[in-house]
């Protein structure tokens, strides 16, 4: 293009959120002259509608299950009352909160950092805005999130078709829930709702709850959250509306229709790309329309565009945002060097009760698996909370190499087993460290002493004499 740009710099970036933010940050602190371009910048994805406001749910209904089984202590509270307004407006209120942190970081931007609009390409480092001007970049950096899912046949229900963008808006609990999707976000909402009162059922068209890998993993999965909800998992569903809610009928595993007050659809948040007019980009896209990339330079191709978050579809997590926000970043202000950054091991949550958690590789062939069972452990017994497994993945050198657990503790414990992962623990290495009783970390003991039998290491030979059984 021969036209002058009403603005020029080296690295514009689109999108305000986790990585949009981390990637301006790396950009402007290797030298470059930023641009940050959101239509909002209303905060991130997580302090908005993901990770903190869910996690206010969870922990009311964490109070109220609490509340319930402290009988079992020999503490009679009564069985608790839940003030649905009360929790919601607790949730919002804290919400908001984390939300005005998130905006705080924006007001150290420099001057004219900050551009108010929505941004599309006309040529590879060339953005027109939604206010008229145009932008004329030395690279380009996608970071636009991604955005809730909603099927066809829901689309057109009305407001009781709610996304993780609109349930917490709610003013009171609903009377009952369904939800459509048991990957990790509906499967959080749901039991939080159930344990705090609320009549759910969650559908699904598969037979495997929130991406959970290995059977005994699963199966521990599912029997916890199967106390506090209805489970419909391989079935078809279809959504039409009631005079009092909406009706879903459903087939396939089981089958049978019941009416619902609301629905909430968690069945997924593909990249929001659309009106990026990415032909314009020249960049190669997937099967899906989401731009090819290396994910340890988050280049697409060989231009001078990068991507990061959600809006790769790749790790949508806020510590992989926030890790490929830097590296695209640092990589868009020193284009056409581009340095691989370091990725860590996979690493996700589930904050179901007890958590799901993954770490790095999962089971296959030629992997040592050792298993520790938290059904008779010492500190999860002590505490009225025995139960769930813990895998631990380890080579034939018996350094470890991934762990899937659903346990007491497990978001805990998954933190040390991704550390022993990136740090290139072995088994025989970890059992060496210390561990204090009574602890739920005593329970790796067992998974950890059988990766060293099964591959010859050297077993430390402590016999933990005097110990509760399982610790």
């Amino acid at each position: 293009m021969t036209d002058r740009p009403d603005l020029t710099c080296d690295v514009a970036v689109i999108g305000a959120g986790t990585a949009g933010l981390a990637a301006e940050r790396a950009a402007r602190k290797a030298g470059a002259r930023t641009l940050l371009i959101d239509p909002e910048f209303r905060g991130t994805l997580c302090a908005n509608t993901g990770c903190m406001p869910s996690k206010l749910l969870i922990a009311a209904a964490h109070a109220a299950h609490a509340s319930r089984r402290a009988p079992v202590f020999g503490v009679r509270p009564g069985d608790p009352v839940i003030d649905g307004p009360a929790v919601m407006a607790r949730v919002r209120a804290e919400r908001d909160r984390f939300v005005a942190f998130t905006r705080e970081g924006l007001d150290d931007l420099p001057q004219g950092t900050m551009i108010r609009a929505h941004a599309r390409f006309v040529a590879p480092t060339r953005l027109a805005l939604s206010d008229g001007r145009q932008v004329q970049a030395g690279a380009v950096v996608i970071a636009t999130g991604s955005t809730a899912l909603v099927p066809g046949p829901f689309r057109d229900l009305g407001p009781r078709i709610l996304t993780n963008e609109t349930v917490f808006e709610l003013p009171d609990l609903p009377a009952s829930l369904a939800v459509i999707g048991g990957g990790p976000i509906g499967l959080e909402l749901a039991q939080a709702m159930g344990r705090l009162g609320v009549t759910v059922t969650l559908f699904d068209q598969g037979d495997r709850l929130a991406k959970a890998r290995g059977d005994a993993v699963h199966d521990a999965l599912r029997t916890a959250v199967a106390r506090d909800i209805t489970l419909c998992l391989g079935v078809e569903t279809t959504p039409e509306p009631a005079d009092d809610g909406i009706r879903i009928a459903w087939s396939g595993a089981s089958q049978g229709a019941q009416v619902f007050s609301h629905v909430l659809v968690a069945t997924g948040r593909p990249p929001n790309l659309d009106g990026l007019d990415l032909a314009a980009s020249g960049l190669t896209l997937d099967d899906h329309g989401t731009p090819v990339f290396d994910r340890l330079t988050m280049q697409c191709g060989d231009a001078a565009i990068f991507i990061a978050g959600d809006a790769d579809a790749d790790a949508t997590l806020l510590h992989e945002a926030s890790t490929e926000g830097a590296i695209a970043g640092r990589n868009a202000a020193t284009h056409p060097t581009v340095t691989p950054g370091t990725r860590s091991p996979a690493f996700a949550l589930t904050f179901t009760d007890p958590p799901l958690a993954s770490v790095g590789a999962g089971p296959g062939d030629g992997v040592i698996c050792g298993h520790s069972d938290y059904g008779n452990q010492g500190r999860a017994r002590t505490e009225a909370r025995a139960e769930g497994v813990m895998t631990i993945h380890a080579d034939a050198q018996g350094r470890l190499i991934g762990a899937d657990l659903c346990c007491p503790g497990a978001e805990h414990l998954a933190h040390l087993l991704a550390w022993a992962v990136q740090s290139g623990a072995t088994a025989s290495g970890l059992l060496e460290m210390p561990f204090y009783h009574p602890t739920l970390e005593e329970g790796m003991k067992a998974a950890l002493r059988q990766i060293c039998r099964e591959t010859r290491q050297p077993e430390p030979d402590s016999r933990d004499f005097g110990l509760a059984p399982g610790a």
